[in-house]
């Protein structure tokens, strides 16, 4: 890709629906799947979550890039965001603790961005469409040959990404003379997940996707964590066989979206994917056990069978999403296991959740002990 002044740019979809825009100066084409984000603030957390990795953003909200981006709030190594679209793109940014424009930080990244777009029609024709893949491009007069690429493209179901987004070498976080270890299977963790977990007197491990049960096993943790992740969960066999044998081992396991996927599928409950799935930081949850309602942060294109989840012997669901009644969180009764379909290390979002990283603590805690 390439820097130039503002051009005419065009998202198009794999069914051939156009919206027109203007690009925020680099050149090219850019595919992935759409999806859109309803959050009002935190675009680069968003930007920067190794979930999205694959997909094409829209952002809902009117104006992005107006608070510019801070070292700290990025939730990985770089953007995993395929390319932007938005309505008003911001160039100048007004926050004193910046580091950088948003503008220079994506095409640093070299991520293609199309704004001037109408996203409030975009996002209803996504609504009643759903999701599928899409290209951005300058490259506007040769949308035939771009539409025949688009085609080739692979559909996100049954489309395996962790490996693109997991760390390539195991790594340490927290007090080395912490009394806990979690060893952690980095499906494309957020950072703020892990502080959480690290802020908690907790040491750490942060393992690549594809590491066996034995070598986890070998670092003698007190505990398991698969964590969230792009992709479709089925292709993941070896992360399946992982969360088989911490289940057989009956220490606690916390699992968050992808990791929360995997452990369904370790219990023989399907997934499936959603029609547009679940993404922004006010979807209503409620916890079963508490009664009480949770405002939550959330990111997903596919969710488990909740029909398969009811049937099942020692699986319990815990939290259901208010908005469609789905899934979102389940415990596996005898195995000190629990997964939600949400973030509760929001980031961006809402607090309300925060709880679950101490009942993981707890649960350690009283394994350890007992």
């Amino acid at each position: 890709m390439k820097y130039t002044e503002r051009k005419p740019a065009v998202l198009l979809l794999a069914d051939g629906t156009q919206f027109r825009g203007k690009t925020t100066g680099l050149e090219g084409t850019s595919f992935g799947e759409i999806c859109f984000n309803t959050g009002m603030t935190g675009y680069q957390e968003i930007f920067t979550d190794p979930s999205y990795f694959g997909q094409i953003m829209v952002t809902t909200n009117a104006h992005i890039g107006n608070y510019g981006v801070f070292s700290e709030e990025d939730q990985s190594k770089g953007i995993k965001i395929a390319g932007l679209v938005c309505k008003n793109f911001s160039y100048p940014h007004s926050r004193p603790a910046a580091d950088d424009s948003l503008d220079a930080y994506l095409k640093a990244a070299e991520r293609l961005t199309i704004s001037d777009v109408d996203t409030r029609a975009l996002v209803r024709y996504i609504r009643d469409n759903g999701a599928m893949n899409a290209a951005i491009t300058t490259e506007v007069d040769q949308l035939d040959e771009i539409q025949n690429k688009l085609q080739e493209q692979p559909a996100m179901e049954g489309l395996e990404l962790a490996s693109k987004v997991s760390t390539q070498e195991p790594y340490l976080l927290g007090d080395e003379d912490a009394p806990l270890k979690v060893a952690v299977l980095d499906l494309g963790v957020k950072r703020n997940i892990l502080n959480h977990i690290t802020s908690r007197g907790i040491q750490v491990k942060v393992f690549p996707y594809d590491t066996p049960f034995e070598t986890l096993q070998a670092w003698n943790p007190d505990g398991y964590f698969l964590s969230n992740g792009p992709g479709d969960p089925e292709p993941l066999a070896g992360p399946i066989a992982v969360a088989k044998a911490i289940l057989a081992e009956k220490k606690p396991l916390f699992g968050i979206c992808l990791g929360h996927q995997v452990i369904a599928l370790a219990n023989g409950i399907p997934t499936y994917k959603m029609f547009n799935g679940h993404r922004g930081i006010n979807h209503p949850v409620l916890n079963l056990k508490t009664k009480k309602g949770e405002i939550t942060s959330q990111n997903h294109g596919f969710a488990i069978d909740k029909a398969a989840t009811e049937a099942h012997d020692t699986v319990a669901i815990t939290h259901l999403h208010l908005n469609d009644d789905t899934v979102a969180g389940i415990e596996v009764v005898g195995h000190n296991c629990f997964s939600v379909q949400y973030h509760p290390e929001a980031a961006p979002g809402p607090n309300d959740a925060t709880y679950l990283f101490d009942q993981f603590k707890e649960l350690i805690t009283n394994y350890k002990t007992n």
